[in-house]
């Protein structure tokens, strides 16, 4: 288990006496299973917009960004990738979504819902996404399971295809939030703010790659389709079967507490 971890920059004193800390959520597999719903609509899409007849299931879809997955079902399919392709492939997924996820028997994953309200309700820590998912899709499926309030910023995968980038987006995204709370009354800006710790949840070996390429705390729960060996391979901060007991991601918390 990590120890405390120090801002190599000036550090900020809050007005309730904290610091922050960033929570980075994954999509699916970690708060939500949509019960294949997002590959559904990816399948719609492809067969009506680029007339593909037969999905062949190569291309690996756990993990990894939307931009990535259509790249390589482009090539799988013979298709260019070219920015026009690729909006032409976003709206039709966006229009399909809904109605997938509608027809699949999704659910919120064990836990999820009380540790949210949890993490939300604390002064001293924000919530944002880390997902392969292009934004839209995010909020699509957040809305549909009632979880899209906890979230107002993030990384996501319309413009990325290595998650590694959309990490640095997501914190990027988290600094420019916290200089929002600032110009509300607290002393924060954009390049110097008083960040404690980031953590990173997620459900695949992907998603501790990519919270170690921000240097955050790597925290990975084996509700996704990833082994919980595999997740245990990649040297997590911390693994958990679930999230449905919250106290080791809150004792994080409590150690890093000023």
């Amino acid at each position: 288990m990590p120890g405390k971890r120090e801002n190599s920059g000036s550090r900020i004193k809050l007005k309730y006496n904290s610091t922050m800390h960033i929570c980075f959520f994954d999509i699916d597999g970690t708060l939500i299973l949509t019960d294949g719903a997002g590959q559904e609509a990816f399948v719609q899409t492809f067969t009506d917009e680029f007339g593909v007849g037969r999905w062949n299931g190569k291309v690996e879809f756990s993990g990894r960004s939307d931009r990535a997955i259509v790249a390589d079902l482009f090539s799988e399919f013979g298709i260019a990738n070219t920015e026009e392709n690729w909006e032409r492939f976003a709206v039709g997924y966006i229009e399909r979504l809904p109605e997938t996820l509608t027809e699949r028997t999704g659910r919120i994953l064990p836990g999820v819902k009380p540790l949210l309200e949890t993490l939300h309700s604390r002064p001293d820590l924000v919530l944002g996404l880390l997902t392969g998912n292009i934004r839209a899709g995010s909020f699509q499926k957040l809305r549909h399971f009632g979880l899209a309030d906890y979230f107002s910023f993030g990384g996501y995968g319309d413009l990325h295809a290595d998650r590694n980038q959309i990490a640095a987006v997501a914190l990027d995204a988290a600094k420019t939030h916290l200089a929002a709370i600032g110009q509300a009354g607290l002393p924060l800006s954009r390049n110097h703010y008083p960040l404690q710790s980031v953590l990173v949840i997620g459900d695949t070996p992907n998603d501790i790659r990519c919270a170690r390429s921000i240097d955050a705390v790597a925290i990975a729960v084996a509700t996704g389709f990833s082994p919980y060996e595999d997740l245990a391979a990649a040297g997590p901060d911390l693994l958990l079967n679930d999230l449905s007991d919250p106290t080791p991601l809150l004792s994080l918390l409590e150690e890093w507490k000023i």
